[in-house]
């Protein structure tokens, strides 16, 4: 499946293309005879000698087998966010929903954070893509911004290095996630916004500022203990 993004303006608008064991019998037979025949020479007396008595003792040993059973435990897999598509419209009405805050110290970033991509919810404050994971939970929880218009939240992504915060908060509490790199990509680069079996989150904006030539990606991770 492959998909495409495209611009309408300093923000990021994307467009989807669809894109024996075999038994083994065993059998023994033991036949033992033995037969003692004494026989003297006929005489006015004949004597016959018994043969001799023989003892046979036979001793019988008992096998115990014991048989474990392991269970192998299965897991489950989570269900991840499926991410919607991007809008048809960039300049579609749409309802400004606030699902949180978003707060950026290393570059003085403080802003409600809206449900939606469109630009007419990006005017308001960094869209939360819808279908991709909320904050806190488990998946790609991806954020778009302005980078040159509207208070430009995003402005100085480029200035963001690994280990620096960003702290999303939502009704369901405040997550403190960790910068772990940043990248340009081109605009068909719509793989930013796929789900995986981790706690992430992505920021992008168009790159760079005052450009829709290309974007930029800060990858992020959620803190341990967070």
């Amino acid at each position: 499946m492959r998909r495409a993004w495209t611009s309408a303006s300093c923000v990021l608008i994307l467009t989807l293309a669809a894109c024996g064991d075999g038994g083994s019998d065993r059998a023994a037979d033991t036949t033992q005879a033995a037969a003692i025949t004494a026989a003297a020479p006929t005489t006015a007396e004949t004597t016959t000698t018994p043969p001799p008595t023989s003892t046979s003792t036979t001793t019988s040993t008992t096998s115990t087998s014991t048989t474990t059973t392991v269970l192998e435990t299965t897991t489950v897999p989570a269900t991840l966010p499926n991410p919607e598509s991007p809008p048809a419209d960039p300049r579609a009405a749409e309802a400004l929903a606030q699902v949180g805050t978003i707060e950026i110290p290393k570059i003085g970033v403080a802003k409600s954070m809206y449900e939606g991509i469109t630009l007419t919810t990006l005017d308001h404050g960094p869209g939360h893509w819808p279908g991709t994971a909320m904050p806190g939970q488990l998946g790609n929880v991806v954020i778009a911004g302005h980078r040159v218009s509207h208070d430009k939240p995003f402005r100085n992504l480029d200035k963001l290095v690994p280990g620096d915060d960003v702290i999303m908060t939502t009704a369901e509490g405040s997550f403190d996630y960790k910068v772990t790199g940043t990248e340009i990509v081109n605009p068909d680069a719509l793989w930013i916004v796929d789900q995986s079996p981790d706690y992430t989150a992505t920021l992008f904006a168009c790159h760079p500022p005052g450009s829709t030539r290309q974007r930029i990606v800060v990858h992020l991770a959620l803190a341990p203990n967070a």
